[in-house]
């Protein structure tokens, strides 16, 4: 075992008292017997890249849903399974580190044993570095007891992780191999449970044993959709800012002469900031689905600001908190060109040094107008995904400056009456991927644990865990897997006229929903929000008393329960056959044709809309 990981932590009486608190599990997950119903194949929801995906992915993609049921339900053909022989589970921290992973060891653990005390669960010390290298480390319960619903990854620590080359996935299968494992969870955002699912496929072209398991866990909320509602640590991470964001708020309120400009971590979809202006009420948020949506150059972006500090000063307003995302930089046409170019040059081996001589004369001219430090930022290495390293790109510096400029303007031009302008620039990041995670991350994390086990107890592979129903208390929640090559898609790439350029199949980032609910809950408030001043405190996580039982407001609004409408359909339908059998009156044959011929037509209509096929 490494000295640095696993060693009790020293708990403050707050968390002494939080290690005390025990998640409770849904009716489904309780008791020895494990039930499952499978529903039918799980297609990918981009039919038009279900092809490529399925060529991918030939041993696993199509697999059936897994629901688990509770004792009580009567369902004739679910499996049950009572006998529970002793296993070998590894895990491990993939992806940087988000509030409430610990637990997700925590259920895993406890469920393991309560099948079987002889089971053994092992943790993989520093991410995928030390699965490859078979650095392990004993779960016992010692080992989890300073970690029990506390923040962090460092029980068993992560790196800048990635499972993706064949030597990796080899090397992954021949820990796994030597090892004995019976399956292995991996912990992470997008990026590792892609990476799940391409060691799934491996290990089962290979005959390989271990069976992999995917854990929906990133604090930037985007590993999102018809399977997965939210993930662990978007919830905490959020109020945590929002609490920081209120503090900011207060501030401007009372000195009334700072316009705060604060950047959210996040990646590049824009769900933390839309949560945290939900919670907190700043006076304006730019999202970098709306710049991307309607094209916005940096100086629309610019106008739109000074436009808004200029709507306030009328109302001799002169302060303000305006939250950008940081992946705002990815959604400006402009700065997005730039970075590509500059991202091209870095692949072709150029240095920092010289990029900026090599660009095209467009890039040139846009680089040179840039602000110094904005253009050192930009020159960054990319990540191991091509993104760049937006969480040392400074937007917020940068609008502040161009709005300050053009505020100055207007002022010399009689066009601006407020007082003079003044910005303060904040970045709230690392701050919050630490922080002791909220009840609802705690229950989460510890219920998707449980449902790692249970996949493993119906010998699945290359599944992710699924948890809905989640805006409900937590014994209505719905627990079940999806195969985690249902969750992928396939971008393209136009590369001119006639050529169009297939990528990988990935589980790719989902972005905010410019039509759903939680975006018009924030259009209907945006205006009020603008000009009003309705700051709003959530106050610091709670986990007793008011406010602990809180759930993102992103969350809470929407009517997601994807898995629990499948299985309503299939009910559903399993009436219609009882009822329209071969001696049923001509009324009920009728009424029955008719009625499938209309909702056959419609969904036709609708699927090939999407797709932009002919309907057949």
């Amino acid at each position: 075992m490494d000295s640095d990981y696993g060693v009790p932590r020293e708990l403050s009486e707050v968390q002494k008292k939080r290690a005390l608190y025990q998640p409770e599990v849904p009716p489904c997950l309780q008791g020895t017997t494990v039930r499952v119903e499978y529903g039918d194949a799980a297609i990918a929801a981009d039919p038009a890249g279900a092809h490529v995906i399925s060529q991918a992915f030939p041993h696993t993609y199509g697999q059936p849903l897994a629901h688990f049921l509770r004792k009580t339900a009567v369902v004739p053909d679910a499996k049950v399974i009572s006998e529970h022989p002793a296993v070998r589970v590894g895990i491990v921290f993939c992806g940087r580190q988000s509030p409430g992973g610990h637990n997700v060891v925590w259920g895993l653990y406890e469920a393991i044993k309560a099948h079987n005390q002889s089971s053994k669960l092992v943790g993989f010390l520093g991410g995928s570095d030390g699965l490859l290298a078979q650095k392990t480390l004993e779960i016992t319960d010692e080992v989890l007891s300073s970690y029990k619903n506390q923040g962090g990854y460092d029980m068993l620590g992560r790196t800048k992780d990635q499972i993706r080359t064949k030597e990796q996935v080899n090397g992954a299968m021949a820990s796994c191999q030597a090892l004995k494992l019976d399956a292995l969870v991996i912990i992470g955002g997008v990026t590792s449970n892609t990476d799940a699912a391409q060691l799934a496929e491996t290990f089962a072209e290979a005959k390989c044993a271990t069976k992999v398991v995917g854990v929906p866990v990133t604090l930037n909320g985007d590993l999102k959709n018809q399977f997965v509602e939210t993930t662990v640590g978007f919830d905490t991470i959020c109020k945590v800012n929002s609490q920081l964001i209120s503090n900011v708020c207060t501030d401007a309120l009372s000195a009334e002469k700072y316009y705060y400009f604060i950047r959210l971590m996040g990646r590049k979809a824009s769900h933390v900031a839309l949560e945290c202006t939900l919670q907190s009420h700043p006076n304006m948020v730019i999202l970098g689905e709306e710049v991307a949506a309607s094209k916005l150059t940096i100086f629309d972006i610019t106008k739109q600001i000074c436009d808004a500090v200029q709507a306030r000063a009328e109302k001799d307003k002169n302060h303000g908190v305006i939250l950008i995302p940081e992946g705002l930089v990815e959604s400006i046409p402009e700065l997005y060109a730039l970075l590509q170019e500059i991202h091209g040059l870095h692949g072709r081996g150029v240095s920092a040094e010289n990029i900026s001589s090599q660009l095209s004369p467009w890039a040139s001219a846009l680089f040179e107008f840039l602000p110094p430090f904005i253009r050192k930022q930009l020159l960054l290495h990319p990540e191991s995904d091509d993104s760049a390293q937006l969480s040392q790109i400074e937007t917020e510096k940068l609008l502040a400056q161009l709005v300050e400029t053009e505020i100055n303007r207007r002022l010399k031009e009689g066009t601006y009456k407020g007082k003079k302008f003044n910005a303060i620039c904040h970045f709230f990041g690392y701050q919050a991927r630490g922080a002791l995670p909220s009840k609802f991350d705690c229950d989460y994390a510890y219920v998707l644990g449980h449902v790692c086990y249970h996949i493993i107890a119906a010998g699945l592979n290359g599944y992710m865990a699924t948890v809905t129903n989640l805006k409900s208390p937590v014994n209505k929640w719905r627990c079940g897997a999806a195969p985690i090559s249902s969750m992928m898609t396939v971008k393209r790439w136009s590369r001119g006229p006639s050529a169009t350029q297939i990528g990988k199949p990935a589980v790719h980032m989902a972005s905010v929903d410019l039509k759903g609910k939680a975006y018009e809950l924030l259009r209907q408030s945006s205006s009020s929000f603008l000009l009003e001043d309705i700051y709003r405190n959530p106050g610091p996580l709670q986990f007793e008393g008011p406010g602990a039982d809180s759930k993102p407001i992103s969350l809470c609004v929407e009517d997601q329960d994807y898995m629990g409408r499948i299985k309503k359909l299939q009910e559903y339908l399993e009436k219609v056959k009882s009822i329209v059998k071969p001696g049923c009156s001509q009324d009920v044959l009728k009424a029955a044709l008719s009625a499938m011929a209309s909702v056959t037509e419609t969904l036709n209509i609708m699927t090939s809309s999407s797709t932009g096929q002919t309907p057949l």
